[in-house]
């Protein structure tokens, strides 16, 4: 008992390393609102922080049983899907993702082709009601709720 509460500790403790609880992970539209306490929890969001007047565009949605993140820039097509689970861990949401499931559109700028190259974790904060902080190691950006087309 002693050795698996230390192995739990440690694992915490790593860079890049977290013990997933399956209970606080969602692989479904439903369950990311129950999982955020929000029944309303949009899931189309478009970026307010960007300076080329072209906002990113990302949907959450499901396909084959898990929630994919698909990155469509605006007048130039998709930068990125990239399947997985989200999980909360903490007050941030994160989709963790390893680089051999994510497809790459022929849009993506450089930056966010590097920032994607390992694979690795998108973090969502949700910086108020109505406002999304979505990044991974490299990039990040501001979003908020897509108006309905």
């Amino acid at each position: 008992m002693r050795g698996a509460c230390l192995m739990s500790f440690l694992l915490l403790l790593t860079p890049g390393v977290h013990a997933q609880d399956e209970s606080g992970c969602a692989s479904s539209i439903r369950e990311l609102r129950m999982l955020v306490g929000d029944p309303h929890f949009p899931h189309r969001w478009e970026e307010a922080s960007m300076d080329d007047g072209k906002p990113l565009k990302v949907s959450i949605f499901e396909r084959n049983g898990a929630l994919r993140l698909e990155f469509i820039k605006t007048g130039e097509g998709m930068w990125a899907d990239i399947p997985g689970v989200i999980c909360l861990v903490g007050t941030d949401l994160e989709l963790r993702m390893s680089k051999e499931k994510i497809a790459l559109g022929p849009a993506i700028n450089w930056m966010f082709r590097l920032a994607l190259a390992q694979g690795g974790v998108f973090t969502m904060q949700r910086r108020a009601p109505r406002q999304l902080q979505i990044g991974t190691q490299g990039w990040n950006g501001s979003f908020v709720p897509a108006q309905a087309n």
